[in-house]
Protein backbone atom coordinates (compact mmCIF):
# COMPACT_ATOMS: atom_id res chain seq x y z
CA UNK A 1 0.00 0.00 0.00
CA UNK A 2 1.05 3.67 -0.77
CA UNK A 3 0.36 6.74 1.18
CA UNK A 4 0.99 10.40 -0.22
CA UNK A 5 1.32 13.02 2.77
CA UNK A 6 0.05 16.13 1.19
CA UNK A 7 -0.76 18.69 4.55
CA UNK A 8 -0.32 22.46 4.23
CA UNK A 9 0.55 23.83 7.87
CA UNK A 10 -1.30 24.06 11.33
CA UNK A 11 -0.86 27.70 11.52
CA UNK A 12 1.39 28.52 15.58
CA UNK A 13 1.02 24.93 15.72
CA UNK A 14 2.64 22.32 13.27
CA UNK A 15 4.75 22.37 10.31
CA UNK A 16 3.79 20.65 7.36
CA UNK A 17 6.69 18.13 7.65
CA UNK A 18 6.28 18.33 11.39
CA UNK A 19 3.12 16.51 10.23
CA UNK A 20 4.40 14.52 7.86
CA UNK A 21 6.80 12.96 10.00
CA UNK A 22 3.88 12.65 13.31
CA UNK A 23 2.04 10.86 10.27
CA UNK A 24 4.43 8.65 9.34
CA UNK A 25 5.39 7.49 12.50
CA UNK A 26 1.70 6.56 13.82
CA UNK A 27 1.33 4.72 10.91
CA UNK A 28 4.55 2.89 11.01
CA UNK A 29 3.56 1.70 14.57
CA UNK A 30 0.65 0.17 13.29
CA UNK A 31 1.62 -0.96 9.94
CA UNK A 32 6.12 -0.60 8.89
CA UNK A 33 5.20 -1.80 5.41
CA UNK A 34 2.86 0.47 4.17
CA UNK A 35 5.31 2.73 1.55
CA UNK A 36 4.92 6.51 2.65
CA UNK A 37 5.85 9.18 0.16
CA UNK A 38 5.92 12.93 1.86
CA UNK A 39 5.22 15.89 0.23
CA UNK A 40 3.85 18.62 1.78
CA UNK A 41 2.69 21.70 0.15
CA UNK A 42 1.62 25.20 0.84
CA UNK A 43 -0.80 28.01 -0.51
CA UNK A 44 1.52 30.58 -1.05
CA UNK A 45 0.99 32.08 2.51
CA UNK A 46 3.63 32.18 6.00
CA UNK A 47 5.62 29.44 6.00
CA UNK A 48 5.61 28.93 2.24
CA UNK A 49 9.07 29.52 1.86
CA UNK A 50 9.73 26.37 3.89
CA UNK A 51 7.62 23.75 1.54
CA UNK A 52 9.63 25.64 -1.19
CA UNK A 53 13.18 24.87 0.00
CA UNK A 54 11.87 21.20 0.87
CA UNK A 55 11.78 20.35 -3.20
CA UNK A 56 14.73 23.27 -4.42
CA UNK A 57 16.87 22.63 -1.72
CA UNK A 58 18.09 26.24 -1.70
CA UNK A 59 20.23 28.79 0.31
CA UNK A 60 18.78 31.26 2.28
CA UNK A 61 20.61 34.96 0.33
CA UNK A 62 20.68 38.27 2.96
CA UNK A 63 20.09 41.16 0.79
CA UNK A 64 19.96 45.05 1.96
CA UNK A 65 16.68 46.06 0.57
CA UNK A 66 14.38 49.33 1.12
CA UNK A 67 11.11 48.71 3.76
CA UNK A 68 8.09 49.83 2.84
CA UNK A 69 8.96 53.46 3.95
CA UNK A 70 12.44 53.58 1.98
CA UNK A 71 14.37 52.64 5.17
CA UNK A 72 17.54 50.13 4.78
CA UNK A 73 17.07 46.39 6.34
CA UNK A 74 18.26 43.45 5.67
CA UNK A 75 15.65 40.39 3.74
CA UNK A 76 16.03 37.07 3.02
CA UNK A 77 14.95 35.27 -0.37
CA UNK A 78 15.90 31.42 -1.50
CA UNK A 79 18.13 30.74 -4.41
CA UNK A 80 18.87 27.56 -5.77
CA UNK A 81 21.98 27.45 -7.46
CA UNK A 82 21.44 23.86 -8.94
CA UNK A 83 17.93 25.12 -10.77
CA UNK A 84 19.04 28.65 -11.43
CA UNK A 85 15.89 29.65 -9.01
CA UNK A 86 14.80 32.11 -6.68
CA UNK A 87 11.93 32.58 -4.29
CA UNK A 88 11.06 35.66 -3.33
CA UNK A 89 8.39 36.51 -0.33
CA UNK A 90 6.80 40.44 -1.27
CA UNK A 91 6.24 40.83 2.26
CA UNK A 92 10.07 40.03 3.48
CA UNK A 93 10.87 43.83 2.00
CA UNK A 94 7.31 45.17 1.42
CA UNK A 95 5.26 43.78 4.09
CA UNK A 96 2.79 45.03 6.90
CA UNK A 97 5.14 42.41 8.98
CA UNK A 98 7.99 44.62 9.10
CA UNK A 99 5.27 47.44 10.86
CA UNK A 100 3.69 48.38 13.76
CA UNK A 101 -0.31 48.85 13.57
CA UNK A 102 0.21 52.64 14.06
CA UNK A 103 2.67 52.82 11.16
CA UNK A 104 0.26 51.12 8.50
CA UNK A 105 0.44 54.50 5.70
CA UNK A 106 0.18 52.39 2.17
CA UNK A 107 -0.15 55.46 0.02
CA UNK A 108 3.13 56.81 1.61
CA UNK A 109 4.57 52.89 0.97
CA UNK A 110 6.33 51.59 -1.81
CA UNK A 111 7.35 47.92 -3.36
CA UNK A 112 11.34 49.31 -3.99
CA UNK A 113 12.50 46.52 -1.53
CA UNK A 114 10.90 43.70 -3.71
CA UNK A 115 12.69 45.34 -6.37
CA UNK A 116 15.51 45.42 -4.82
CA UNK A 117 15.36 41.64 -3.91
CA UNK A 118 14.37 40.70 -7.52
CA UNK A 119 17.68 42.43 -8.60
CA UNK A 120 19.69 40.58 -6.57
CA UNK A 121 18.28 37.44 -7.37
CA UNK A 122 19.30 38.55 -11.19
CA UNK A 123 22.69 39.85 -10.28
CA UNK A 124 23.15 36.02 -8.98
CA UNK A 125 22.01 34.66 -11.93
CA UNK A 126 18.33 33.38 -11.65
CA UNK A 127 16.49 31.61 -14.50
CA UNK A 128 13.82 31.36 -12.92
CA UNK A 129 12.05 33.74 -10.12
CA UNK A 130 9.19 32.78 -8.19
CA UNK A 131 7.26 35.66 -6.62
CA UNK A 132 4.43 35.53 -3.53
CA UNK A 133 2.46 38.59 -3.00
CA UNK A 134 0.83 37.77 -0.02
CA UNK A 135 0.87 40.50 3.71
CA UNK A 136 2.03 43.53 1.45
CA UNK A 137 1.58 46.76 2.90
CA UNK A 138 1.78 48.99 -0.09
CA UNK A 139 -0.84 50.47 -2.95
CA UNK A 140 1.77 51.49 -5.11
CA UNK A 141 0.40 49.30 -8.28
CA UNK A 142 4.21 48.06 -8.32
CA UNK A 143 5.44 51.11 -9.34
CA UNK A 144 8.44 51.04 -6.55
CA UNK A 145 9.03 47.66 -7.65
CA UNK A 146 9.86 48.38 -11.14
CA UNK A 147 11.96 51.47 -10.81
CA UNK A 148 14.29 49.50 -8.65
CA UNK A 149 14.46 47.28 -11.72
CA UNK A 150 15.22 50.26 -14.38
CA UNK A 151 11.95 51.85 -15.09
CA UNK A 152 11.21 55.32 -14.73
CA UNK A 153 7.87 56.96 -13.74
CA UNK A 154 7.67 60.79 -14.98
CA UNK A 155 5.32 63.46 -13.96
CA UNK A 156 4.28 66.11 -16.48
CA UNK A 157 7.24 67.84 -16.22
CA UNK A 158 9.17 64.68 -17.26
CA UNK A 159 10.58 64.73 -13.87
CA UNK A 160 10.67 61.01 -11.85
CA UNK A 161 7.47 60.64 -9.63
CA UNK A 162 8.78 58.58 -5.89
CA UNK A 163 7.44 55.68 -6.28
CA UNK A 164 4.26 55.49 -4.00
CA UNK A 165 0.39 55.10 -4.32
CA UNK A 166 0.06 58.55 -3.20
CA UNK A 167 1.34 59.87 -6.74
CA UNK A 168 0.27 57.64 -9.28
CA UNK A 169 -2.41 60.28 -10.33
CA UNK A 170 0.93 62.17 -11.35
CA UNK A 171 2.67 59.65 -13.50
CA UNK A 172 1.84 60.75 -17.30
CA UNK A 173 4.60 58.49 -18.78
CA UNK A 174 6.74 55.65 -18.30
CA UNK A 175 10.26 55.16 -19.96
CA UNK A 176 11.82 51.57 -19.81
CA UNK A 177 15.65 51.91 -21.81
CA UNK A 178 17.23 51.62 -18.43
CA UNK A 179 15.44 48.32 -17.52
CA UNK A 180 17.68 45.99 -16.12
CA UNK A 181 19.28 43.63 -18.90
CA UNK A 182 18.71 40.36 -18.14
CA UNK A 183 14.69 40.90 -16.96
CA UNK A 184 14.07 39.36 -20.60
CA UNK A 185 16.07 36.45 -19.84
CA UNK A 186 13.90 35.41 -16.75
CA UNK A 187 11.03 33.59 -16.08
CA UNK A 188 8.98 35.14 -13.55
CA UNK A 189 5.87 33.48 -11.56
CA UNK A 190 4.08 34.89 -9.20
CA UNK A 191 1.64 33.38 -6.59
CA UNK A 192 -1.62 35.30 -6.86
CA UNK A 193 -5.07 33.48 -4.86
CA UNK A 194 -6.94 36.98 -5.06
CA UNK A 195 -8.82 37.97 -8.43
CA UNK A 196 -9.35 41.40 -7.47
CA UNK A 197 -9.38 44.31 -10.17
CA UNK A 198 -7.51 46.66 -10.31
CA UNK A 199 -10.10 49.72 -9.38
CA UNK A 200 -13.33 50.21 -8.39
CA UNK A 201 -15.93 48.91 -6.11
CA UNK A 202 -13.94 45.12 -5.85
CA UNK A 203 -10.28 46.93 -6.20
CA UNK A 204 -7.00 46.72 -4.68
CA UNK A 205 -7.87 50.25 -3.14
CA UNK A 206 -11.59 49.92 -1.78
CA UNK A 207 -11.40 46.43 -0.63
CA UNK A 208 -8.04 46.10 0.88
CA UNK A 209 -6.23 49.65 1.95
CA UNK A 210 -8.21 50.32 5.08
CA UNK A 211 -6.61 47.52 6.48
CA UNK A 212 -3.23 48.81 5.54
CA UNK A 213 -3.87 52.40 7.29
CA UNK A 214 -5.68 53.72 4.78
CA UNK A 215 -8.52 56.48 5.36
CA UNK A 216 -11.97 57.29 3.67
CA UNK A 217 -9.89 60.06 1.91
CA UNK A 218 -7.06 57.86 1.01
CA UNK A 219 -9.14 55.51 -0.04
CA UNK A 220 -10.72 57.48 -2.84
CA UNK A 221 -7.16 59.25 -3.74
CA UNK A 222 -5.35 55.64 -4.29
CA UNK A 223 -8.36 54.60 -6.88
CA UNK A 224 -8.17 57.56 -8.75
CA UNK A 225 -4.65 56.91 -8.85
CA UNK A 226 -5.09 52.98 -9.52
CA UNK A 227 -7.88 53.94 -12.18
CA UNK A 228 -5.46 57.08 -14.10
CA UNK A 229 -2.19 54.36 -13.95
CA UNK A 230 -4.31 52.13 -15.47
CA UNK A 231 -4.80 54.17 -18.70
CA UNK A 232 -1.00 54.90 -18.77
CA UNK A 233 -0.27 51.12 -18.79
CA UNK A 234 -2.78 50.66 -21.60
CA UNK A 235 -1.21 53.74 -23.72
CA UNK A 236 2.75 52.50 -23.47
CA UNK A 237 1.88 48.64 -23.07
CA UNK A 238 -1.40 47.97 -24.88
CA UNK A 239 -3.14 46.09 -21.78
CA UNK A 240 -6.49 46.54 -20.48
CA UNK A 241 -5.14 46.34 -16.89
CA UNK A 242 -8.64 46.48 -15.76
CA UNK A 243 -9.82 43.06 -17.27
CA UNK A 244 -6.70 40.60 -15.73
CA UNK A 245 -8.15 39.09 -13.20
CA UNK A 246 -5.89 39.42 -10.01
CA UNK A 247 -4.74 42.98 -11.11
CA UNK A 248 -5.26 44.19 -8.06
CA UNK A 249 -3.52 41.58 -5.68
CA UNK A 250 -1.13 43.59 -3.35
CA UNK A 251 -2.10 46.94 -3.97
CA UNK A 252 -1.80 46.64 -7.77
CA UNK A 253 1.23 44.01 -7.43
CA UNK A 254 -0.97 41.28 -10.10
CA UNK A 255 -0.83 43.78 -12.81
CA UNK A 256 2.54 45.09 -12.62
CA UNK A 257 3.85 41.44 -12.11
CA UNK A 258 2.68 40.92 -15.67
CA UNK A 259 3.20 44.31 -17.24
CA UNK A 260 6.75 44.85 -15.84
CA UNK A 261 7.83 41.65 -14.93
CA UNK A 262 6.02 39.67 -17.62
CA UNK A 263 4.58 36.97 -15.03
CA UNK A 264 2.01 34.30 -15.35
CA UNK A 265 -0.07 34.64 -12.28
CA UNK A 266 -0.48 31.42 -10.69
CA UNK A 267 -2.37 29.79 -7.35
CA UNK A 268 -0.02 29.47 -5.17
CA UNK A 269 -0.89 26.29 -4.49
CA UNK A 270 -0.84 25.72 -8.19
CA UNK A 271 2.74 26.61 -7.90
CA UNK A 272 4.20 24.42 -4.81
CA UNK A 273 2.48 21.20 -6.44
CA UNK A 274 4.52 22.26 -9.84
CA UNK A 275 7.39 22.47 -7.55
CA UNK A 276 7.01 19.25 -5.85
CA UNK A 277 6.17 17.46 -9.28
CA UNK A 278 3.36 16.22 -7.34
CA UNK A 279 0.46 14.60 -9.69
CA UNK A 280 3.26 12.58 -10.96
CA UNK A 281 4.36 11.42 -7.36
CA UNK A 282 0.58 9.69 -7.22
CA UNK A 283 1.14 7.03 -9.77
CA UNK A 284 -0.03 3.62 -7.76
CA UNK A 285 -1.32 6.04 -4.88
CA UNK A 286 -3.97 4.65 -2.13
CA UNK A 287 -4.67 7.18 0.02
CA UNK A 288 -3.60 10.94 0.26
CA UNK A 289 -3.09 12.15 3.88
CA UNK A 290 -3.62 15.98 3.65
CA UNK A 291 -4.32 18.20 6.77
CA UNK A 292 -4.30 22.18 7.45
CA UNK A 293 -6.01 24.52 10.82
CA UNK A 294 -9.37 24.46 10.03
CA UNK A 295 -11.29 22.63 7.63
CA UNK A 296 -14.50 24.38 6.77
CA UNK A 297 -16.06 26.47 4.41
CA UNK A 298 -13.72 28.75 3.27
CA UNK A 299 -11.18 25.28 2.26
CA UNK A 300 -12.44 25.15 -1.39
CA UNK A 301 -11.31 28.52 -2.03
CA UNK A 302 -8.16 27.81 -3.25
CA UNK A 303 -6.33 26.72 -0.36
CA UNK A 304 -4.05 23.82 0.06
CA UNK A 305 -6.97 21.14 0.96
CA UNK A 306 -8.91 22.15 -2.80
CA UNK A 307 -5.33 21.59 -4.72
CA UNK A 308 -4.93 18.00 -3.10
CA UNK A 309 -8.39 17.09 -4.04
CA UNK A 310 -8.21 17.92 -7.64
CA UNK A 311 -5.41 16.21 -8.05
CA UNK A 312 -6.32 13.62 -6.35
CA UNK A 313 -10.07 13.29 -8.28
CA UNK A 314 -8.46 13.40 -11.31
CA UNK A 315 -6.57 10.01 -10.55
CA UNK A 316 -9.73 8.54 -8.00
CA UNK A 317 -7.35 8.83 -5.17
CA UNK A 318 -9.11 8.46 -1.87
CA UNK A 319 -8.66 11.30 0.38
CA UNK A 320 -7.81 11.84 4.61
CA UNK A 321 -7.99 14.67 6.35
CA UNK A 322 -6.23 15.29 9.74
CA UNK A 323 -7.24 18.74 10.63
CA UNK A 324 -6.88 21.05 14.30
CA UNK A 325 -10.53 21.52 13.94
CA UNK A 326 -13.42 20.37 11.28
CA UNK A 327 -16.69 23.01 10.55
CA UNK A 328 -18.12 20.16 8.21
CA UNK A 329 -19.83 17.40 8.90
CA UNK A 330 -19.38 14.07 7.34
CA UNK A 331 -21.68 14.53 4.49
CA UNK A 332 -20.03 17.88 3.47
CA UNK A 333 -16.62 16.46 3.63
CA UNK A 334 -17.64 13.85 1.43
CA UNK A 335 -19.14 16.11 -0.81
CA UNK A 336 -16.17 17.62 -1.60
CA UNK A 337 -14.03 14.54 -1.94
CA UNK A 338 -12.94 13.84 1.45
CA UNK A 339 -13.34 10.23 2.33
CA UNK A 340 -11.95 9.80 5.87
CA UNK A 341 -11.94 13.26 8.38
CA UNK A 342 -10.51 13.59 12.24
CA UNK A 343 -9.37 16.69 14.28
CA UNK A 344 -7.16 16.91 17.13
CA UNK A 345 -9.89 18.51 19.13
CA UNK A 346 -11.54 15.72 19.03
CA UNK A 347 -8.68 14.63 22.02
CA UNK A 348 -7.29 17.89 23.29
CA UNK A 349 -8.82 18.97 26.38
CA UNK A 350 -8.65 22.51 25.10
CA UNK A 351 -7.19 24.80 22.30
CA UNK A 352 -4.06 25.13 24.70
CA UNK A 353 -3.33 21.88 24.82
CA UNK A 354 -4.65 20.68 20.71
CA UNK A 355 -1.62 23.98 20.17
CA UNK A 356 0.95 22.71 22.34
CA UNK A 357 0.09 19.14 21.60
CA UNK A 358 -1.42 18.43 18.33
CA UNK A 359 1.98 16.61 16.84
CA UNK A 360 0.85 13.60 19.69
CA UNK A 361 -2.73 13.96 18.62
CA UNK A 362 -1.81 13.76 15.05
CA UNK A 363 0.49 10.69 15.51
CA UNK A 364 -2.59 8.85 17.63
CA UNK A 365 -4.95 9.97 14.69
CA UNK A 366 -2.63 8.30 12.18
CA UNK A 367 -2.12 5.09 14.20
CA UNK A 368 -6.67 5.29 14.47
CA UNK A 369 -6.84 5.42 10.25
CA UNK A 370 -4.25 2.86 9.99
CA UNK A 371 -6.21 -0.07 11.94
CA UNK A 372 -9.32 1.03 9.57
CA UNK A 373 -7.74 0.12 6.74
Amino acid sequence: MKIVLAPDKFKNSLTGLAFCKAVEAGIHAVNPDIDILKLPLADGGDGTIDVVNFYLKGDIVSVEVHNPFFKLIKANYLYAEDSKTAFIEMAEASGVKLLQPEQFDCKNATTCGTGDMILDALDIGAETIILGIGGSATNDCGIGMATALGYRFLDENEQEVKPIGANLSKIKSIEATHVHPKMGDVSFKVACDVTNPLYGKHGAAQVYAAQKGATTADIKMLDAGLTSFSEILNAVFGINAQSIEGAGAAGGMGIASKVFLNATLESGIQLIKDLANFDEHLNDTDWIITGEGKLDTQTMSGKTIQGVLSSAKAKQIKVAAFCGAIDLDENEAKAIGIEYTDAVMNYAENLEDAMKNSKIYVEKMAKLFTKQL
